[in-house]
């Protein structure tokens, strides 16, 4: 089969990706511009089967318009699988996403322009800035991420090695570089991170990790460790902002600042019932787990939140605020 006739056949697929790379609402082609434009992959065509061509890209399925231009139609790709709007966040999105490289981030950035026109994917392109922002430095994170998805899919036990910071910011192997092997049950995407949350066969308890912290992973052939009724709800439980990292489980009621209204229903939902008090506050009952998160998160707020009940969970903050005064007051040691 000669060259030129084996590109005729490819016709219908160029002429697609002209349409879909070259033209939208204000680009427009008209039939002579489609024909010079398929000349350049060496096919040629005519008008009356350009026109063909168009009415089997849009039987097909291909939203094409037609207008018209003078004397002539010119037409143009009216919607696709994204609007403009939808990849912009995507693309931000991916932009200022912690958990992926720099490279990374311009790699999928890259891919998410093949979804619209050149014109448009210029767009794609924007700047956009992370205040206090890091990037992180696991290269591997995809492979990572659908290893766990592959184990968790499949029922089998995963094996990995966990990395830190010393000192002197150095990565290094907790633990001398020992070997994990957990049974994985949920990925939990929070503060910019993704979280695994599993049974760890050395703790032998329900745990979770960072996944960027994650090294050389493993899927085995090891069935997963079923969890108990008790084990599996502490699992779900750790999916929670405020369960990360554990600790005892208690329904608080906060004293909050009227402005703080928005920073409860932003973190709990809209389902938590807000009770104003007077003098501009309001209390709110949590569920929650008493874990250094809660206390960061609930700290932060300073004078306009506290604890009010129960009883031992306002004790435990005086003795933390306490713990922190005490600090503060003894003496500094060396030069800084």
């Amino acid at each position: 089969m000669s060259e030129p006739r084996s590109k005729q056949k490819l016709k219908l697929l160029y002429l697609q990706r002209i349409l879909l790379e070259q033209t939208d609402e204000d680009h427009k082609l008209s039939g002579p511009e489609l024909i010079a434009k398929l000349e350049q992959y060496g096919v040629s065509a005519e008008r009356k089967t350009i026109y063909d061509d168009i009415a089997s890209l849009i039987e097909a399925g291909l939203d094409i318009e037609i207008d018209r231009q003078g004397h002539s139609n010119v037409y143009y790709v009216a919607s696709r699988l994204f609007q403009e709007e939808e990849l912009y966040v995507l693309a931000d999105a991916v932009a200022s996403s912690k958990f992926l490289t720099q490279k990374k981030s311009n790699e999928l950035i890259k891919k998410l322009q093949q979804l619209t026109s050149r014109y448009a994917a210029q767009h794609l392109r924007r700047t956009v800035y992370v205040g206090n922002r890091t990037k992180t430095y696991n290269e591997t994170i995809y492979y990572v991420t659908n290893a766990i998805h592959e184990a968790i899919n499949t029922n089998r036990r995963i094996t990995f090695k966990y990395t830190e910071y010393d000192l002197t910011k150095q990565r290094r192997y907790r633990h001398g570089g020992e070997l994990y092997t957990v049974s994985p049950y949920y990925l939990i995407w929070e503060n910019e991170c993704y979280y695994l949350v599993c049974y760890c066969n050395k703790h032998e308890k329900v745990c979770r990790y960072r996944v960027d912290r994650m090294a050389e992973v493993e899927v085995t052939d090891q069935k997963r460790r079923e969890l108990t009724l008790d084990e599996e709800g502490l699992a779900k439980s750790l999916r929670a902002t405020y369960n990360m990292y554990g600790g005892q489980e208690a329904s608080v009621v906060l004293e909050m600042a009227e402005k703080l209204v928005n920073v409860v229903i932003d973190r709990y939902g809209e389902s938590v019932r807000i009770n104003p008090i007077g003098d501009g506050k309001f209390t709110v009952r949590l569920d929650v787990q008493i874990s250094p998160t809660f206390w960061g998160w609930l700290f932060q707020f300073g004078s306009e939140a506290k604890v009010i009940a129960p009883e031992q969970v306002v004790n435990e903050a005086k003795s933390k605020l306490a713990e922190m005064q005490q600090m503060y007051r003894e003496p500094r040691q060396g030069e800084y």
